[in-house]
């Protein structure tokens, strides 16, 4: 290795699947030391013949490197090799890089500390070909003395983000925005599926929807601002007006492949709301 690149910590990555590799070709072309290990050996070949290390075990990985990868595709495998690992880790950090829960991160978490190692939990915003461009961000919490620790290194693989010292911060922020997605494009295939039973061309009602779903991306600010000040002005509507609505799309959608969406506990919610005295809010009211 290079005098420029000495101060670079040795790193492990355990996992060697479409991420793991994508993370030990971008560290490797940057001149990082690289060992791997992966349940499966021959899935490590490739990365072998490109000039990372092989390791016998976790414990052997682990044991080489101050800067440990865990890209394995969930929890499971995540606790499989976190507990064969049965020595002092201090000085070492973790990051956790899997879609997992918020209770999963932190168990990872409270694992990792036990053993005496900084912990990180990741939540990718990436598909592997993006790794190492500007395109990707990836989102840590957990240890800010790690994460900054090793940022240096975290910015050669996406754009960093530190989003909470809480383990899951990332996780929740992670799935968050999966749910953000799947509400809207469920939502769409909902409305989409009720249109084509009713006769309705649905590529004019596809114009109509996402006019609607505009004036939901539009109204993001303020929807925020609402829930910050906990104060919840009508809009075009008060909770009176919108119990209504959301009855009569419980019945529209009664029986329907899709479900309802939740629709009845948001119902329930309203209706606990209009009984406090509080018809006269907007639908933000909900989350109070």
């Amino acid at each position: 290795m290079s005098d420029g690149k000495k101060s670079a910590p040795e790193v492990a990555v355990i996992g060697t699947g479409a991420i793991g590799s994508a993370l030990v070709h971008r560290l490797l072309g940057s001149g990082y030391d690289i060992t791997v290990w992966n349940r499966t050996e021959s899935r490590a070949t490739e990365l072998v013949a490109a000039g990372a290390l092989p390791a016998r075990s976790v414990r052997e990985a682990v044991s080489s490197s101050t800067l440990v990868f865990l890209t394995l595709k969930d929890y499971t495998a995540v606790e499989q090799c976190l507990t064969q690992l049965d020595m002092d880790l201090s000085g070492h950090t973790i990051v956790g890089m899997y879609t997992g829960t918020s209770s999963e991160a932190r168990l990872a978490a409270q694992r990792a500390t036990t053993l005496g190692a900084h912990y990180i939990d990741a939540g990718i915003q990436a598909s592997p070909e993006m790794i190492g461009t500007d395109t990707a961000t990836i989102l840590y919490s957990g240890s800010r003395h790690a994460f900054e620790q090793h940022k240096t290194t975290l910015q050669l693989l996406s754009k960093p983000r530190f989003v909470g010292e809480t383990p899951e911060a990332a996780a929740v922020w992670d799935l968050a925005l999966f749910g953000v997605w799947y509400d809207a494009q469920l939502g769409l295939l909902r409305a989409l599926g009720a249109a084509h039973e009713a006769g309705i061309d649905v590529v004019e009602f596809s114009h109509t929807a996402s006019t609607q779903l505009g004036h939901v991306v539009t109204g993001v600010s303020a929807t925020v601002s609402e829930m910050q000040q906990a104060t919840y002005p009508p809009g075009p509507a008060d909770l009176t007006e919108h119990l209504a609505v959301v009855r009569h799309l419980i019945e529209l959608r009664s029986g329907r492949r899709l479900g309802n969406g939740g629709l009845p506990e948001v119902a329930a919610r309203i209706e606990a709301l209009i009984a406090d005295g509080r018809g006269d809010e907007g639908l933000t009211a909900t989350v109070g």
